[in-house]
């Protein structure tokens, strides 16, 4: 079995990162995202990414980071509404975005992994998702034909593994985690324990180690807040 644990996230990037390189990256929002990993995408410099992800994280934190450096040259997303960088490059023409239904983009990461190239769906049939898209028609139904998305790198965090890469996702930091860790030509995971192997119950695994190329162990994490909402507290 491969070594596949390395000491920290710029040693587990080593010899993977170009410039113009595609990147699959994992998490919703602030959740389940691979933090070490941008981090030392943000230090390596690398430029003109390319990154496909549920959103961009928010202003400074998650990808936001990668956008603030100006490192990022497109973004293939679905949501991207907390992130004021994010807009401002977006309607300024400095950074390129295909925007993406959410499902339809998880189905795109979801068929790059399987190795299929494309599919069609109904989903945005008739709106701007539609344009330049080929449309066929299925039991007198419209379908745009949607392509699978395939990365140079996938970066994805899991809550716990074995030395062999066989992975659990913890609740909802589950989201796209998965899917984006198939889609990669390389697979990069941090996690917040490593066990040993035969640790983890075989029918527990979220993820199978076969796509699981190098882990580190990223922990310690502070817990950060999107929003924070709260009211007064309530008096007899």
């Amino acid at each position: 079995m491969a070594q596949k644990r390395f000491t920290d996230a710029a040693a587990a990037l080593e010899g993977v990162l170009f410039d113009g390189m595609t990147i699959c990256a994992g998490g919703f929002g602030l959740c389940g995202i691979p933090e070490r990993l941008i981090d030392a995408i943000e230090a390596s410099g690398v430029r003109d990414l390319t990154i496909a992800s549920n959103n961009a994280g928010i202003d400074g934190q998650g990808l936001g980071k990668l956008l603030r450096s100006r490192q990022v040259r497109k973004m293939i997303s679905s949501y991207v509404g907390e992130n004021k960088e994010f807009e401002r490059q977006y309607l300024s023409g400095e950074l390129e975005v295909e925007f993406c239904p959410q499902g339809t983009l998880a189905e795109r990461v979801r068929a790059g992994g399987a190795g299929i190239p494309g599919f069609y769906t109904k989903t945005g049939v008739g709106t701007q998702v539609a344009e330049g898209k080929e449309v066929k028609v299925f039991d007198g139904q419209e379908y745009i034909l949607e392509l699978g998305i395939r990365a140079d790198l996938s970066i994805i965090k899991g809550w716990k593994a074995d030395e062999a890469g066989n992975l659990l996702f913890r609740k909802t930091a589950r989201n796209f985690n998965h899917p984006m860790a198939t889609a990669g030509k390389i697979c990069v995971a941090e996690v917040e324990e490593i066990v040993p192997v035969g640790t983890l119950d075989p029918d527990a695994i979220h993820l199978p180690g076969i796509y699981v190329n190098r882990m580190i162990m990223g922990g310690p994490y502070d817990k950060k807040i999107e929003f924070r909402t709260v009211r007064e507290r309530a008096t007899a």
